[in-house]
């Protein structure tokens, strides 16, 4: 009879043992409070994608290595992928959807204007740096742009459109 039990504890994807791993959290997500049922070690990422549906947030390498799950936690530039739903506690969480409603963050403008994507996956994640930067020093230099941009990947190499879209959006800040 204890060997019918076995395949059950086994199987961790087994609706029984589901419930009991499983934890509510009370997140702040783009300035409303989100309740999720998920596991702790659950990635930010996947909690904003498969449970929240805010997919503008995207997966690169799971290994915080290319910032194309890059989010905002409390003032700072994160990768989601990395940062688990039991750390976030009652911090602030921004995504690129919740950056602007309209998509006139002075950022996400600057990007249109200078044309900064080309295949556009990177994008939700540089601009969320991008912003974060902007935010903590509105007028950076080259340097302070590089080392805030780095570790966002862009496949295509659009690096040059971005550092002169992260100028036209600090000018168009300085000048508001």
């Amino acid at each position: 009879m204890l060997f019918h039990y076995i395949p059950l504890f086994l199987n961790l994807k087994h609706p029984i043992l589901n419930k009991l791993i499983m934890s509510k959290f009370s997140l702040k997500i783009n300035g409303n409070t989100q309740e999720v049922d998920v596991d702790d070690n659950t990635p930010m990422l996947w909690v904003l994608r498969d449970h929240l549906k805010l997919v503008g947030t995207k997966y690169g390498c799971g290994i915080a290595q290319c910032g194309a799950c890059t989010v905002h936690l409390g003032e700072n530039a994160v990768r989601s992928c990395q940062i688990p739903v039991s750390s976030v506690g009652d911090q602030e969480i921004t995504t690129i959807e919740g950056l602007s409603e309209n998509g006139d963050h002075p950022v996400q403008q600057a990007w249109l204007e200078v044309d900064v994507p080309q295949c556009g996956y990177c994008q939700a994640g540089q601009i969320m740096s991008a912003s974060a930067l902007l935010k903590r020093n509105p007028s950076p230099s080259d340097a302070e742009i590089e080392a805030a941009m780095n570790g966002n990947i862009c496949r295509c190499g659009t690096y040059t459109r971005i550092k002169k879209a992260i100028k036209t959006a600090a000018t168009a800040t300085e000048n508001a």
